[in-house]
Formats: structure tokens, C-alpha cells, sequence
């Protein structure tokens, strides 16, 4: 296998490596965010509101059931990354066959699944009838083209578990380029609407995937992505499972919580609070986005180490990693508890939304003061296969803690949106506290993916044995 495809972490400066990894992970999620938004803003401004409601339902179909196989792609990525640094490479193989295999045959069966069933699920999620019509056609689309989407998801994951986010950045950022301008000629050009948008974003997919397919062939990649390579083995099967389920799960159980945190949002305020939880929470992506890709980072780095039996090294990663985002969120804090009005304002300009906004924001604001510590241990622990205690936390931060917090503080106690807001840092520290005592057990050191050694070389003929 070329070099050039490979990136190994647990080899050289950690905080060099760790920053030139992240650095790139954070330019694609921000590319990728636009790219998400980019239907909608070009929709909204050359159609009507019934074309900006298909998109939205539509998407939103699309985006669940992609949610489904971040988890599997964040197991390949873990295996992989211990596998490459355990120099491991017939497992190597295996496993990107396996997820490759893997990914394609849940989307095929999805998109034949989910074509029979998309008029019952559009009627489930009570979809209004002036956006239906626009909403099945984006959805159908969408529905057609989900192989690509599975498709990056899966070659993505596998290039990052080699330690190299450069070129997943270069795919994304070529295809969110692809796609605003197919948008710009789809929809406000041939005023094709929500089918146009659909039609954009599965072609800049599509691109996206096909760049990557020719990268890893042109560097002589192990999967050569004839027909006769596709297979699944059952012993990387189940450990992508064992590692990436929780993960699916916990996607899951987050999507529901944030159920409940609006529906209590809309007891204690209404239409304003509820804008102002979602502007806040749009500027809350971006203020998480350093931590996230540091996090992804020291996951990535500590599944290489741990493969290359270096456990300290994987624990320095995660200080390090740590003490980086800190500094950024901290950062964060300080600007949103001096200008919270100014950041609210970017949303809109509702004298009553502002007010609401400032409320929630200066007290939900104190989980930046805690995120980077779960974070980055998190991806830490992710790294070395503790992925069932990672889904405990994440649950327990979603639904367990942040719910019921939320609701006594808000509701019961009468506190309003401050009450709502001061959930998410009472959850996160009380997962904190549960993080540090798992940390201090010492059961972070043990591995919990157990892969045999890389074979040896045979002897050579005529060496005395």
C-alpha cells in the first residue's frame, strides 16, 4: 500500500500530529455544515415557502437515516486505526472490505425500503399538503443517490482511521462547491425547486465519492473495488458492531432528547424561546466545532497507539488535545457572557427572541467551560474500544440527566429558560464526575479490541532455525 494514503500517529511530536490532523477535520465539518445548509439558502431565496418545506422534511428524512451509519463508520474507523498502528495489515484489509461491503448493502436496501415506504413516513411526520408534493420529490432524489452519501460516510472513515484528514477535506469542499453551483443552475436557473436541489446535492455526493474511489486507486490501496473484492468477514463484522453500535445508539437517544428539551422549551416560553434556543444552538455548532475535531483527532490518534501498544502516548494525545480545547471554548465564554445580545442578534432581530436569547445563552454558556474535558476524554476512551461506557455518558448527558434537569430547574422550580439552559452544565459536570472516576480505575489502559500481532516474516531458505 502507498504511503501517501497513510499517516502514522504514533510516531513523532504528538501535539504536531495531533494539530495538523485536526486542523483539517475542522475545515471539513465547517465546509460540511454550509454544505448543509446551501439547499436551503438557495431554495429560500428563488422559491417559494413550500419548495423551503419540502427541503427541510425531506432532509430531515435523509439525514436520520445516514445518522444510522456514522456509528458503523466510526467502528471502522477505531479498527482501522488500531490495525494500522499495529502494522496489522491483513486484518487491515478485512476490515476495509467488510465496511466498504458493508455500507453498500444497507444503502441499497434502504433506498428500495425507504421508496415503498416514503409516502407513509411523510404522512407519519405529519407533512403539511402544500409541501408535500416538493417534499417526496426531494426525498425520492435523495433516496436514489443515498449510496453515495453511505458511500463517503464509509471511505471518509476509513481514510481518517489512517491518520490522513487532508483528502476528506479536499473531497467535501469539492463537492460543496459542486453543489452551490448546481444548486444556482438547478433551482434558480431551471427553477426545478426542491428536485433541483435534491438533484445537486446527490451529483456533488456522487463526485465527492468517485474522487475518492480514484485517490486510493492511483495509490495503490488495498481494495481494488472490482466486483470479486466486496466481501464481509465475519470476525471484523462483528467487531464493527461491537465498536460502532453504541454509537448508533447514542445518536439515536440524542435525536429523542432534543424531542423533549423542546417541548419543554415550548412550555416555559413559546415561539420566542424556541427561536432563541435555536439561534443559540446554531452558533452552539459552530462554537463546538475546534472540540469536536480535536476530539475526532485524539480518537484517531489513540486507536493507532493503542494498536501500537503505546498507551501513554494515547493518554498524552488526550492532555494535550484537552488543554487545546480548552483554550478555544474558553475563549468561546468569555465573548458569549460579554456580547450574548450581539450573538443572538445574528439571527434575527425580535426585541423578545434577543431577550430570551441573553437569558438562556449566559447560562447555558457554562457547559464551554466543561465540554472540552468530556470531549476529548470521550474520544479518548473511543480510541482504545471503551465504547460502551462512551454510549453510558452520552446517555446519560442526553436523556438520564439533561431531561430531567432540565425539567426541574425549568418547570418545576419556575426558573424558565435560564433553569433550561443551566441543564446542559449540570449534566455535563455530573458526567465529568463519572469520566474521571472511570479514568482513575485504571481500565482506560486495557484495549478493549484484541487483534492478534501482525504475522512475522518467514525465515529466509538456508537460515539456521
Amino acid at each position: 500500500m502507498a504511503k501517501t494514503i497513510e499517516n502514522n500517529l504514533s510516531e513523532g511530536s504528538v501535539l504536531g500530529k495531533l494539530v495538523l490532523f485536526a486542523l483539517p477535520f475542522l475545515a471539513s465539518n465547517m465546509v460540511q455544515s454550509f454544505y448543509n445548509v446551501a439547499d436551503m439558502l438557495i431554495v429560500g431565496n428563488f422559491c417559494g415557502i413550500e419548495s423551503l418545506s419540502g427541503v427541510n422534511i425531506g432532509g430531515q428524512v435523509t439525514f436520520i437515516l445516514t445518522n444510522t451509519v456514522i456509528g458503523l463508520a466510526m467502528g471502522a474507523t477505531v479498527l482501522i486505526g488500531q490495525y494500522t498502528g499495529s502494522g496489522n495489515r491483513m486484518a487491515l484489509k478485512r476490515v476495509t472490505a467488510t465496511i466498504i461491503t458493508l455500507l453498500t448493502i444497507i444503502a441499497l436496501v434502504l433506498t428500495v425500503v425507504m421508496l415503498a415506504l416514503k409516502g407513509p413516513v411523510l404522512r407519519l411526520i405529519r407533512t403539511p399538503p402544500e409541501s408535500y408534493a416538493e417534499s417526496d420529490s426531494y426525498l425520492t432524489v435523495t433516496l436514489v443517490g443515498i449510496i453515495f452519501i453511505f458511500g463517503y460516510n464509509a471511505l471518509s472513515a476509513i481514510l481518517r482511521g489512517m491518520g490522513n484528514s487532508k483528502q476528506p477535506f479536499y473531497f467535501v469542499l469539492a463537492a460543496c462547491i459542486t453543489n452551490v453551483a448546481l444548486d444556482i443552475i438547478f433551482v434558480g436557473g431551471f427553477g426545478w425547486a426542491a428536485f433541483g436541489a435534491a438533484l445537486a446535492t446527490v451529483i456533488s455526493q456522487a463526485l465527492s465519492v468517485f474522487l475518492c474511489i480514484g485517490y486510493m486507486v492511483k495509490n495503490d490501496f488495498h481494495f481494488d473495488f472490482k466486483l470479486s473484492s466486496f466481501k464481509i468477514y465475519g470476525d471484523q463484522f462483528r467487531l464493527i458492531f461491537k465498536i460502532g453500535l453504541p454509537t448508533c445508539i447514542q445518536n439515536s437517544v440524542t435525536s429523542v432528547s432534543f424531542m423533549f428539551l423542546t417541548a419543554i422549551i415550548n412550555i416555559v416560553g413559546g415561539v420566542s424561546a424556541s427561536a432563541a434556543v435555536g439561534a443559540v444552538g446554531k452558533f452552539n455548532s459552530f462554537a463546538f466545532m475546534p472540540t469536536l475535531a480535536v476530539s475526532a483527532s485524539v480518537s484517531a490518534m489513540s486507536a493507532q497507539n493503542f494498536g501500537a501498544r503505546r498507551p501513554d502516548r494515547a493518554a498524552r494525545a488526550c492532555f494535550i488535545g484537552t488543554i487545546f480545547s480548552v483554550c478555544i471554548t474558553y475563549v468561546f465564554f468569555i465573548f458569549v457572557e460579554i456580547f450574548p445580545a450581539s450573538v443572538v442578534r445574528l439571527f434575527g432581530d425580535d426585541p423578545q427572541m434577543i431577550r430570551d436569547g441573553v437569558v438562556y445563552l449566559r447560562v447555558f454558556a457554562f457547559d464551554f467551560l466543561i465540554i472540552p474535558f468530556v470531549f476529548c476524554i470521550n474520544g479518548f476512551l473511543m480510541g482504545g474500544g471503551h465504547t460502551i461506557f462512551t454510549l453510558i455518558t452520552g446517555m446519560l448527558s442526553a436523556v438520564l440527566l439533561r431531561v430531567p434537569v432540565c425539567w426541574f430547574f425549568g418547570i418545576t422550580l419556575g426558573w424558565g429558560l435560564a433553569g433550561v439552559g443551566l441543564g446542559a452544565p449540570v449534566a455535563s459536570l455530573g458526567v465529568l464526575v463519572i469520566i474521571v472516576a472511570y479514568l482513575f480505575t485504571g481500565k482506560w489502559k486495557h484495549n478493549v479490541i484484541q487483534h492478534e500481532p501482525p504475522p512475522a516474516p518467514e525465515p529466509c531458505a538456508g537460515t539456521a532455525g
